[in-house]
């Protein structure tokens, strides 16, 4: 990491700065002016009023971003109080366009359940939700009046509250995104008001990443070979002749925390979100010839060979009965099944097609025991 990405970037136009920065010493506290001017937005989607007594924006269409023109965050602690009218509210932040940001956003109707809130990247135009279940949890969400927001945010790490400001109802140890810095933004049906930025406070807040206990467990497959990704013809759900021959290029591809292949991180997002596969292989040397139970998370379509034959293939469609648990997200939950091992090479090749938001897998052994891996 580099000197400028652990310093707080965050600057304002001098007008704006000037007008609205309030002296507290060293680090000020900026409340970012709710009126046309400071932000971009299309027309007829947001109107700039008053209320409850106070100036707010008013988002009318929940798929319309507005993005304050003159904030360039990194790190520091950020505050507003919004009031959804839609299914979700999203803020945004290190934002650097609608395709690399970081997003932070409330499931309205799942007020109280383990989904209300969430924390995902977005990488090339994709919304990382269903790749990092980890970062959702539970809040109670006022539906007629407002919620007050709060992130702090430092380095790679950030805690969220929700109304209760004495206790994070989300941590998240590991920002996913690819922006160190950037703008603010907000969508979703709400009402949105009191934002403001304190840079540079962090509260204590460790800015190098949190623990990832599973670095400890030397049973997951961290290292593959992936090919280029296919697009896949219409109509076709699979085809032997797509296995990549023994001339077809390879190169490596390591996992990511909690043992997940970002497949979405390396290939980004497809045109028209067309159907792609890639194929993935490993290498497992074992001593002894035994069975194994593997545990897989996938997004969303696998097909599974183990020294040239076929073992498992199966699909997690989210909004579909054929969905994985939990909830049609990539996990370890995913799916289990039996990987028999000869003694000595044994080649794990796995092709992998996607065409809905995050795109990987995650592989993980019940037991690491007379074997080793690629590395």
């Amino acid at each position: 990491m580099t000197k400028t990405h652990t310093a707080c970037l965050f600057l304002l136009l001098p007008l704006c700065a000037a007008a609205q920065k309030k002296k507290n010493g060293p680090q000020d506290v900026i409340k970012v002016p709710l009126q046309a001017e400071h932000w971009s937005f299309q027309p007829g989607t947001v109107e700039f009023i008053t209320y409850k007594s106070v100036p707010a924006m008013k988002l009318l269409n929940r798929s319309d971003t507005v993005v304050s023109k003159q904030l360039d965050f990194a790190n520091g602690t950020i505050e507003y109080d919004v009031l959804a009218t839609s299914p979700f509210s999203s803020f945004y932040f290190r934002r650097i366009s609608s395709k690399e940001n970081e997003c932070f956003y409330f499931r309205i109707p799942s007020s109280g359940k383990g989904d209300a809130v969430q924390y995902a990247p977005t990488l090339d135009a994709i919304n990382m939700w269903d790749m990092l279940p980890q970062y959702q949890t539970a809040a109670w969400i006022n539906k007629d009046d407002w919620n007050h927001v709060k992130l702090v945010i430092s380095g790679r790490q950030m805690r969220v509250y929700v109304n209760d400001t004495g206790k994070p109802a989300l941590e998240v140890p590991y920002l996913e995104g690819n922006t160190w810095h950037g703008g603010i933004a907000f969508d979703g049906q709400a009402i949105i008001a009191n934002v403001v930025v304190k840079p540079d406070q962090t509260e204590g807040l460790p800015p190098g990443e949190g623990t990832d206990i599973t670095n400890n467990d030397p049973s997951y497959l961290r290292t593959w070979q992936i090919t280029q990704p296919m697009t896949t013809p219409e109509k076709i759900d699979f085809s032997k002749a797509w296995i990549p021959g023994k001339d077809a290029p390879w190169e490596t591809i390591r996992a990511e925390r909690r043992g997940l292949v970002n497949v979405t991180r390396k290939f980004g997002s497809a045109e028209n979100r067309a159907r792609r596969i890639v194929w993935l292989k490993t290498n497992i040397r074992s001593t002894v010839a035994q069975t194994r139970q593997v545990q897989l998370g996938f997004s969303d379509e696998v097909w599974v060979f183990v020294n040239d034959k076929p073992l498992y293939t199966d699909k997690n469609l989210y909004g579909y009965p054929i969905l994985k648990q939990p909830d049609g997200r990539c996990s370890v939950e995913n799916a289990s099944f039996a990987l028999p091992l000869v003694a000595g090479n044994n080649e794990v090749l796995i092709g992998l097609a996607n065409d809905f938001y995050g795109w990987g897998i995650m592989a993980k052994l019940d037991k690491f025991e007379n074997m080793t891996f690629d590395k």
